[in-house]
């Protein structure tokens, strides 16, 4: 049979036994006698008064102070809102080290083809006058919608922004700042 620890949350001497619930027979402990990881500590004599209130975000993350000051040389890539400055990567959610960051993108634009209403107008018009007027319905009107998701990661942090597509060309212009920011991060 192996060797059994003793009980931290027993009362009886030594901290063997079961508890003691009976008046008189000293007081029940809940929980570990010695403070251990996750549990207040009394803070060392070297320490004369405990350390002033630093705020924290959820899972205990220190809060991101200010934007930090850019180089002298300015912002050096600017992507939605995240901005390339000389060896960090700032975004509304921090800062990140610009050495080994991950950079994505990912387009989510959609390019449309149709025809103009005023096409088919001058069609119906042209076409009483002359059989020329078949020729307006050759008109086409390309549009495109939607956004270019650019994500970075780097130093345990994760930024997402969306760039909106303001043509075919948007796409290609985001990826050669992206391959830029990447050959940046090397």
């Amino acid at each position: 049979m192996s060797e059994q620890q003793p009980n931290p949350y027993a009362s009886g001497p030594g901290g063997q036994g079961g508890p003691s619930y009976g008046a008189g027979q000293g007081d029940y402990r809940w929980g570990p006698g010695e403070p251990s990881y996750g549990y207040p500590q009394p803070y060392p004599a070297a320490y004369p008064a405990a350390p002033a209130y630093q705020p924290t975000l959820g899972a205990g993350l220190p809060a991101p102070g200010g934007y930090p000051a850019a180089p002298m040389g300015g912002a050096g890539l600017i992507l939605g809102d995240i901005t390339v400055a000389g060896d960090q990567i700032i975004t509304p959610s921090g800062t990140m080290p610009l050495r080994g960051a991950i950079w994505n993108a990912s387009d989510f634009s959609r390019t449309e083809e149709k025809m103009p209403a005023h096409a088919i107008v001058l069609a119906i018009v042209f076409f009483l006058f002359c059989l020329l007027g078949l020729l307006f319905l050759l008109m086409k009107e390309k549009t495109t919608t939607g956004y270019i998701q650019v994500t970075v990661t780097s130093g345990g942090r994760h930024h997402s922004t969306m760039i909106p597509a303001v043509d075919q060309g948007t796409f290609h212009w985001v990826m050669s700042q992206v391959n830029h920011a990447r050959s940046l991060s090397v």
